[in-house]
């Protein structure tokens, strides 16, 4: 009697197959100013699922990084593990959002005769896969036109918030300085004769 409820509660775990989603996008920008708005994990600005990040500017992800970012869909923190790096062309991690669902995300960029490939993929196993997959679809569809939109419209700004961090503090002083000097001798032209 006991070996028929062993058989009977015994059951083997249903693996459910993964679900993937790859996205392709041909964009004008040159390789180097679309892999500048990967690697800037610092920006997400232009991300239609990651809000914000930790990652302080200028850091350059290498494989084992781990940081934490916000999704625009949940206000809980989220821990992304940086797991493949070739630069210029793939950036792989994993994000590590819930328990009960595996995600992998790749970006890749290549160069082409028509212009520089972009492609997103996303592989989602777990058996809450099915559920963050309906939820997350949509948005992850435009990642790749998002990118190589904001890489497209930097070249067309002439300052960017990121061209003013990579600005030299040095550089802000000597102009006030000579801003200062400027306006000194506007008040007192008598001063620079004094310093000969």
């Amino acid at each position: 009697m006991l070996g028929f409820w062993v058989k009977f509660i015994s059951f083997k775990p249903v693996r459910l197959p993964s679900l993937a989603g790859t996205y392709e996008v041909i964009s004008s920008a040159s390789v180097d100013e679309l892999w500048g708005k990967v690697v800037n994990l610092a920006d997400v600005s232009w991300h239609p699922l990651l809000e914000k990040t930790n990652v302080p500017y200028g850091l350059i992800p290498k494989p084992g990084l781990i940081y934490r970012a916000v999704s625009r869909l949940s206000p809980i923190p989220i821990k992304i593990f940086v797991e493949r790096v070739l630069p210029q062309e793939l950036l792989c991690v994993r994000v590590l959002a819930l328990p009960g669902v595996e995600e992998r995300v790749t970006y890749k960029i290549e160069s082409t005769v028509c212009g520089t490939y972009v492609s997103y993929s996303v592989t989602l196993r777990g058996w809450l896969s099915p559920l963050v997959w309906s939820i997350i679809r949509p948005y992850a569809a435009k990642v790749a036109r998002e990118l190589a939109h904001a890489a497209e419209q930097e070249r067309l700004l002439p300052m960017t918030p990121a061209d003013k961090h990579k600005r030299s503090p040095g550089l802000d002083w000597l102009c006030l300085l000579v801003l200062m000097i400027g306006i000194e001798k506007m008040v007192n032209p008598n001063l620079l004769s004094g310093l000969r």
